[in-house]
């Protein structure tokens, strides 16, 4: 029996590594990204892989969450990931690329591949019922109106949205390096990071800019109303926190894991915000010092001027491999342009700065997995459709890359007749994987990963091990163990159904 054909919706990041996936283990994938020919309110470019909040994906320090992560995906041969490490930039003990070089990499892997056909056009239909297709939907936090509509008629739900954030970006060469030094925090790998460092004073002067700064009115397409404007539209003021299981079984709106919901009202539109990705705006008026404690932390960051910790201070990190751009860490906002500029030259370095990019908002939308999806990413009322990346519920880069590989993998299996094993629970792809299907369907909120996803250790072992690092490195030990048992597994699975394909194939 002929495998069936893969189709992959989406060029960002699960999209590209699934396809590259399921082409590695022999399927033929169609491989289907709707820019240029129609964008995106975040995007910038049509390229795949376009990496658009920020550069960063996340911690290197052996045996913490995001390394475990990239270290099982490294393991089952992650093509993103491989790209990743290949057009690494400076970053401390975190792993952060040239964006354009990882995009221009992406693009060279996925064209030197022959089963895999590009077609660059929108998808705005769902065939649930083609017998010869298996469907990955990679569309991302931005998928266009008409195809979440297809999803809203798969899932007969409501479609709710949160909202994410883009930073700034400077020249480097307008930076004043006078004013400024290189650290990283508590000196752990390189000293990569700008430090822009303030006194109470300009910590003072710096806020208060801040939090009168004008923001941008909310546009139309960020416009979502609640649950109870659903009901009532006449109450186009009211906001209220989505609990409506009219609205549970699609799109879930904000919050994240180890959060309470956060449903924030921005003056201007009353706008719901993703509180792991809030505007600097909004985390500046809860409090002064919420980002001395935040992404303003000083903590760690001794500067060789003073030999002391600054009262604040602001991180640029390297955004590309020649190094004459820095993104301003933690900076997401939705001020008015002209407002940026004028509230970001109070940081002391910048007060010359030329921007390159100011920041933004963009509506980000993800389905209830819990309610939808099975272990294998695939529709329980429709097995033919699978959803990977950010729509699935996984908040992060890394996160979606490794939501694609494992989606890249189940399709294979699917389309070559082998029902696909879920990833372990004892890993970190498994965990995080266990986490998105199984959380309380009406309370589900979007996760990174985290220690708090892994299985925990063993009550009577918790007690004996008092240090927290060996506990998080058992973890850890015993997740790649998990990982690499079941790695082996499904290579010797796919090693036999290529064999019986070649054997089937020269059958007279």
């Amino acid at each position: 029996m002929a495998a069936k054909k893969i189709k992959v919706i989406g060029g960002g990041l699960a999209g590209p590594e699934a396809a590259l996936q399921a082409a590695r283990f022999g399927c033929q994938v169609d491989l289907y990204e709707m820019r240029p020919t129609r964008s995106t309110e975040a995007h910038q470019t049509s390229d795949f892989a376009e990496l658009v909040c920020s550069n960063s994906l996340k911690s290197e320090s052996e045996n913490t969450p995001p390394w475990l992560l990239k270290q099982e995906m490294r393991r089952a041969g992650s093509v993103l990931l491989t790209e990743a490490d290949a057009s690494a930039v400076p970053a401390g003990h975190a792993l952060a690329v040239d964006r354009v070089e990882f995009s221009r990499r992406v693009a060279d892997r996925i064209a030197a591949e022959p089963r895999i056909t590009v077609h660059r056009e929108e998808v705005t239909t769902l065939d649930e019922n083609d017998p010869d297709t298996i469907t990955i939907l990679a569309s991302g936090p931005l998928t266009s109106p008409a195809l979440a509509a297809e999803l809203q008629r798969l899932t007969g739900a409501d479609q709710l949205a949160f909202y994410d954030s883009i930073s700034p970006i400077v020249d480097a060469t307008t930076i004043d390096m006078d004013k400024v030094y290189f650290a990283a925090r508590w000196d752990k790998g390189t000293a990569d990071y700008i430090n822009c460092p303030f006194t109470k004073e300009e910590y003072d002067r710096f806020l208060d800019a801040l939090t009168t700064a004008e923001a941008v009115p909310a546009k139309e397409w960020e416009q979502i109303p609640t649950a109870s404007q659903k009901r009532h539209p006449e109450r186009s003021g009211e906001t209220t926190e989505s609990k409506d299981p009219e609205g549970a079984d699609i799109i879930n709106a904000v919050g994240r894991l180890s959060t309470s919901t956060a449903t924030l009202l921005h003056e201007s539109g009353k706008l719901q915000y993703f509180e792991g990705c809030l505007p600097i705006e909004e985390t500046a008026r809860r409090g002064r010092d919420t980002l001395r404690f935040g992404p303003m932390k000083p903590a760690g960051l001794t500067n060789p001027k003073t030999g002391k910790w600054p009262y604040a201070v602001v991180q640029l990190r390297q955004e590309n491999l020649r190094a004459d751009s820095y993104n301003l860490v933690g900076f997401q906002n939705h001020l008015k342009f002209g407002e940026q500029a004028r509230v970001l030259r109070l940081i002391p370095g910048l007060e010359n700065a030329t921007f390159l990019r100011y920041g933004q908002i963009h509506r980000n939308s993800y389905i209830n997995a819990p309610a939808l999806l099975t272990e294998t990413l695939q529709l329980k009322a429709h097995p033919s459709i699978m959803i990977a990346g950010q729509l699935s519920g996984v908040e992060g880069y890394t996160e979606s890359i490794a939501s694609g590989m494992l989606a890249g993998r189940y399709a294979a299996a699917i389309a070559q007749g082998i029902t696909p094993t879920p990833a372990p629970r004892g890993s970190a792809n498994g965990s995080l994987t266990h986490y998105i299907t199984h959380a309380e369907s009406k309370r589900f909120q979007p996760a990174n990963i985290t220690f708090d996803l892994l299985l925990p250790l063993e009550p009577e072992l918790r007690k004996k091990m008092r240090d927290k690092k060996e506990r998080h490195k058992l973890q850890c030990d015993r997740a790649l163990e998990a990982w690499a048992a079941w790695l082996n597994g499904v290579e010797q699975n796919s090693v036999h159904v290529e064999s019986a394909a070649i054997l089937s194939s020269n059958t007279p």
